[in-house]
């Protein structure tokens, strides 16, 4: 478990730098530049990915079950996953309807994303990944909207045409990890 603690800490940690500390960010991009802020963002972003999975791998050797995710479980985490993939694309569709209506669909993608997959999973592992996730998450949307309050920031709701992209590319991508790269990358086949 320490490298996936580890991994969580380092990944969610540089993720929540503007929730905790923006005003620390914006005064290391003024210093730094924002070309090596980003750089730096992503090495370690990267570094904590790799650790998380590493140390998730290894914790599924041992499993410490906490519960037994029912079968309904399984086909709702199915279900909450294609609306999460619905989500993170059309945040990089231009003008795109869902992303008018949601403001953040990224991150409610990715809550839903976390939700499901601790519907689905029960040892204590999965409740470290998804539950961390699914907490930063809830802070950052909160975050988010604070910082869109604030800015008096007001969204252009897009235009449907838009989703006739952003549908048809998220379950297509979806069809294809649930059915053959989630078995390959994580080892596990979630549909059988």
């Amino acid at each position: 478990m320490f490298y996936l603690i580890l991994g969580l800490l380092v990944f969610l940690g540089v993720h929540s730098i503007r929730i905790f500390a923006d005003d620390l960010r914006t005064q290391r991009i003024a210093k730094l530049g924002l070309p090596v802020w980003k750089g730096i963002f992503a090495l370690l972003s990267l570094a904590g990915l790799v650790l998380m999975a590493y140390g998730f791998g290894i914790a599924r050797l041992t499993p410490v079950v906490l519960w037994q995710g029912a079968k309904w479980a399984r086909d709702v985490a199915g279900l909450f996953t294609l609306v999460a993939f619905v989500l993170i694309v059309s945040a990089y569709v231009p003008n795109s309807r869902i992303r008018g209506l949601v403001g953040h669909p990224m991150i409610i993608g990715v809550k839903i994303w976390a939700l499901g997959h601790l519907l689905a999973n029960g040892n204590l592992n999965d409740l470290l990944l998804f539950g961390a996730i699914l907490a930063w998450a809830v802070m950052d949307y909160r975050s988010l909207r604070q910082r869109d309050r604030a800015a008096g920031t007001t969204r252009d709701p897009g235009s449907w045409a838009n989703d006739i992209i952003t549908i048809p590319v998220a379950v297509v991508a979806w069809y294809v990890f649930a059915l053959y790269m989630h078995r390959v990358l994580i080892g596990v086949a979630p549909f059988g």
